[in-house]
């Protein structure tokens, strides 16, 4: 953090969503384009001029005001835009810190219900979480151009429909936060389990959406039962952060990692918050996917069986291929390799391009004593995107077939 690119780096992740909420309240929300682009070019002049300047006494204020001065210098040159100059002028940099209202408004509006679902995910996950539009594309396991595509019309919708950036009516409400939280549990996801890049695990990512979550958790609309289970969820899971790749940075599978490097801080107010959630008749997804970390981190090893007729509740409250999968794990881990296998060869259709799949299949197979077609699973998993140590975790394994 004492390197300038670091400092951006860290106010990207952690500031940036703010400081766009904070502006396009001021502009309204069809200059949701303006907003990111002012604070945008922000970053990008800090990446010029810190490492000769020097880092900023307060780092998010300079990029606050760079921000908000990029965003008027475009105002002044758009004649009928002149009337948003005073309400610019007027935001003081110490909003964009306390800008945390702004930002659940705006992950709120992007949820709107007028927009497609996977639009209202690309649109948070691109506005609000900062991900790229490759990273977004990995996280629907759709196409970089469809992910585009969306975000366009989306913020065409948002220009053309004179939406307020407020909160939404209680009759509204509850349906936007369920986008809301599949976009945070998106978010974490990716930064759990990068799909692409040069590291295994974005920590970062992954805090961006528990800070999000904590956003729903301060208003008491949207502190729901739901809610509180996800940010347990997401807790639990991310406990074991430090523990998920080796000094190399190469992924280590739960079995291999030291659980004396979990953070017992978070999954104590994972565990507190989990019970809170559980204190009402709702029960969601989130909640029997917090049970299952629960069962993940209390007992070495896990009750497998337990596991199992928990995922079968996921697939009755949620029915989904990638729940079908983590199933078939835990079912070869009960009734061994080859049952975890016909599992698996019955959803391969649902999911042709999830480098999880064949990459199962291959350690499945080797465990079954079949170390060629465990090969042949392992190369085609190579053949899909994944991550460089996910890469060299799976050239690994297809190796060990060799021997």
């Amino acid at each position: 953090m004492s390197r300038p690119a670091g400092v951006v780096e860290h106010l990207f992740r952690h500031s940036a969503g703010r400081i766009v909420a904070t502006l396009a309240r001021a502009l309204g929300p069809e200059r949701l384009d303006l907003a990111e682009e002012a604070v945008a070019d922000a970053l990008e002049q800090a990446l010029r001029t810190w490492p000769q300047a020097g880092i900023p006494d307060n780092p998010r204020g300079w990029l606050f005001r760079a921000a908000q001065n990029r965003a008027m210098d475009v105002v002044r040159r758009e004649q009928t835009l002149r009337t948003l100059l005073p309400r610019l002028v007027e935001l003081d940099a110490h909003e964009a810190g306390r800008g945390t209202d702004d930002e659940l408004v705006l992950m709120l509006l992007c949820c709107h219900p007028a927009l497609p679902t996977v639009s209202q995910v690309a649109l948070t996950l691109k506005t609000v979480g900062g991900l790229g539009v490759n990273e977004i594309a990995a996280a629907l396991l759709t196409k970089p151009a469809t992910v585009a595509q969306r975000l366009v019309r989306a913020k065409k919708w948002l220009r053309e429909s004179g939406k307020p950036l407020s909160l939404p009516g209680p009759d509204a409400l509850e349906s936007r936060v369920d986008s809301v939280l599949a976009v945070l549990y998106l978010l974490f996801t990716e930064g759990y389990d990068a799909t692409t890049g040069e590291v295994a695990v974005r920590g970062e990512l992954c805090g961006e959406a528990i800070r999000l979550g904590r956003l729903l958790l301060a208003e008491p609309k949207t502190d729901l039962p739901r809610v509180r289970a996800l940010v347990a969820l997401m807790l639990l899971q991310g406990s074991r952060l430090p523990a998920r790749v080796d000094r190399d940075g190469d992924l280590l599978l739960l079995d291999e990692q030291d659980r004396d490097r979990w953070d017992q801080a978070m999954i104590a107010e994972g565990t507190r918050l989990f019970e809170r959630a559980c204190t009402g008749p709702e029960m969601s997804a989130y909640h029997v996917e917090a049970a299952i970390a629960l069962c993940h981190g209390t007992a070495s090893p896990p009750d497998w069986r337990r596991i199992v007729g928990l995922y079968d509740d996921l697939l009755a409250l949620r029915p989904s291929p990638v729940a079908r999968l983590n199933r078939a794990i835990a079912l070869s881990m009960v009734d061994g390799a080859v049952a975890g296998i016909a599992e698996l060869e019955a959803i391969e259709a649902d999911l042709p391009d999830y480098t999880l799949l064949p990459a199962v299949l291959g350690a499945l197979w080797l465990r079954a004593g079949d170390p060629v077609r465990a090969a042949e699973h392992y190369r085609r998993a190579l053949a899909l995107p994944c991550s460089e140590p996910r890469r060299r975790f799976l050239t690994r394994r297809l190796t060990a077939c060799a021997r």
